[in-house]
């Protein structure tokens, strides 16, 4: 097993690609701390974990409030111990139209995915540097490589991401902290669910026939999948790639390749 009785802190673990990674993390013998805005959803991935005998805790809270997240922190390394691993993964999204873009809508998608991700770096920098280690996984998109027409908050915040992700990699890699983001394509989720209708419409087709046009685009002929992304932080997370740093890893299915 790659992570054993590594402490691992995963936002967003409630459901989708986060709930995935929680998963993968607790089969490799981490002591995974399950955080979403939902506590009762991060309380029912959590005990998934344990019935399948892995360690998992869930905590609620809001990424976008600092003082909200410095304190559950505070609580999850006083009953798992010091932090290793932390992943920004919490994150939503809306098609819209750009100048449908409200400026509450704005500020909702960047708050969450991008100063929410600012947040979560801050705390656990701070938490690794006395100790000279640690492992950040930042959730950026392909989105984050690739502007798209109606996403422009959601373009802007994972560009973001990946633009932090850097800052930070180059800032403290002399620290022993790796800090790289994932950039996934296409992955029906809960969040993919609630914008197909929105996403048909921009295209001008069926909800339907939303998910073979998307795969129709993608080399390798299918969607992602939660596993798939999940697998990716795995081996980020792990010794394997002790020299991988400041990295925007495209798992897209050859859609995207820079």
């Amino acid at each position: 097993m790659k992570l054993v009785n590594k402490v691992a802190v995963v936002t967003g673990g409630g459901s989708g690609i986060g709930a995935e990674i929680c998963r993968a993390f607790a089969r490799e013998g981490a002591l995974v701390a399950v955080t979403d805005m939902r506590r009762e959803a991060a309380e029912q991935i959590a005990a998934e974990i344990r019935d399948a005998q892995g360690q998992a805790f869930s905590w609620g809270f809001d990424v976008s409030d600092h003082a909200t997240v410095e304190d559950a922190v505070c609580k999850i390394e006083k009953q798992l111990g010091p932090l290793d691993i932390w992943v920004n993964n919490a994150g939503i999204s809306r098609v819209v139209p750009f100048l449908d873009c409200s400026d509450d809508l704005w500020d909702l998608i960047l708050n969450v995915n991008l100063k929410g991700t600012f947040i979560g770096c801050q705390v656990a920098v701070r938490r690794m540097l006395p100790r000279r280690r640690g492992v950040i996984l930042n959730m950026s998109s392909q989105s984050g490589k690739v502007g798209n027409s109606h996403y422009a908050a959601y373009c802007a915040s994972k560009f973001g991401v990946i633009g932090l992700t850097q800052s930070l990699a180059q800032e403290f890699a002399g620290d022993g902290i790796r800090v790289n983001a994932l950039c996934p394509g296409v992955v029906f989720t809960p969040l993919w669910d609630e914008q197909t209708k929105d996403y048909a419409r921009k295209r001008n087709i069926r909800p339907e026939d939303v998910r073979s046009y998307l795969e129709e685009k993608i080399p390798c002929g299918r969607l992602g999948t939660p596993e798939d992304v999940a697998r990716t932080a795995v081996f980020l997370a792990g010794d394997d790639a002790a020299y991988i740093t400041g990295q925007a890893i495209n798992i897209t299915g050859g859609a995207v390749m820079h």
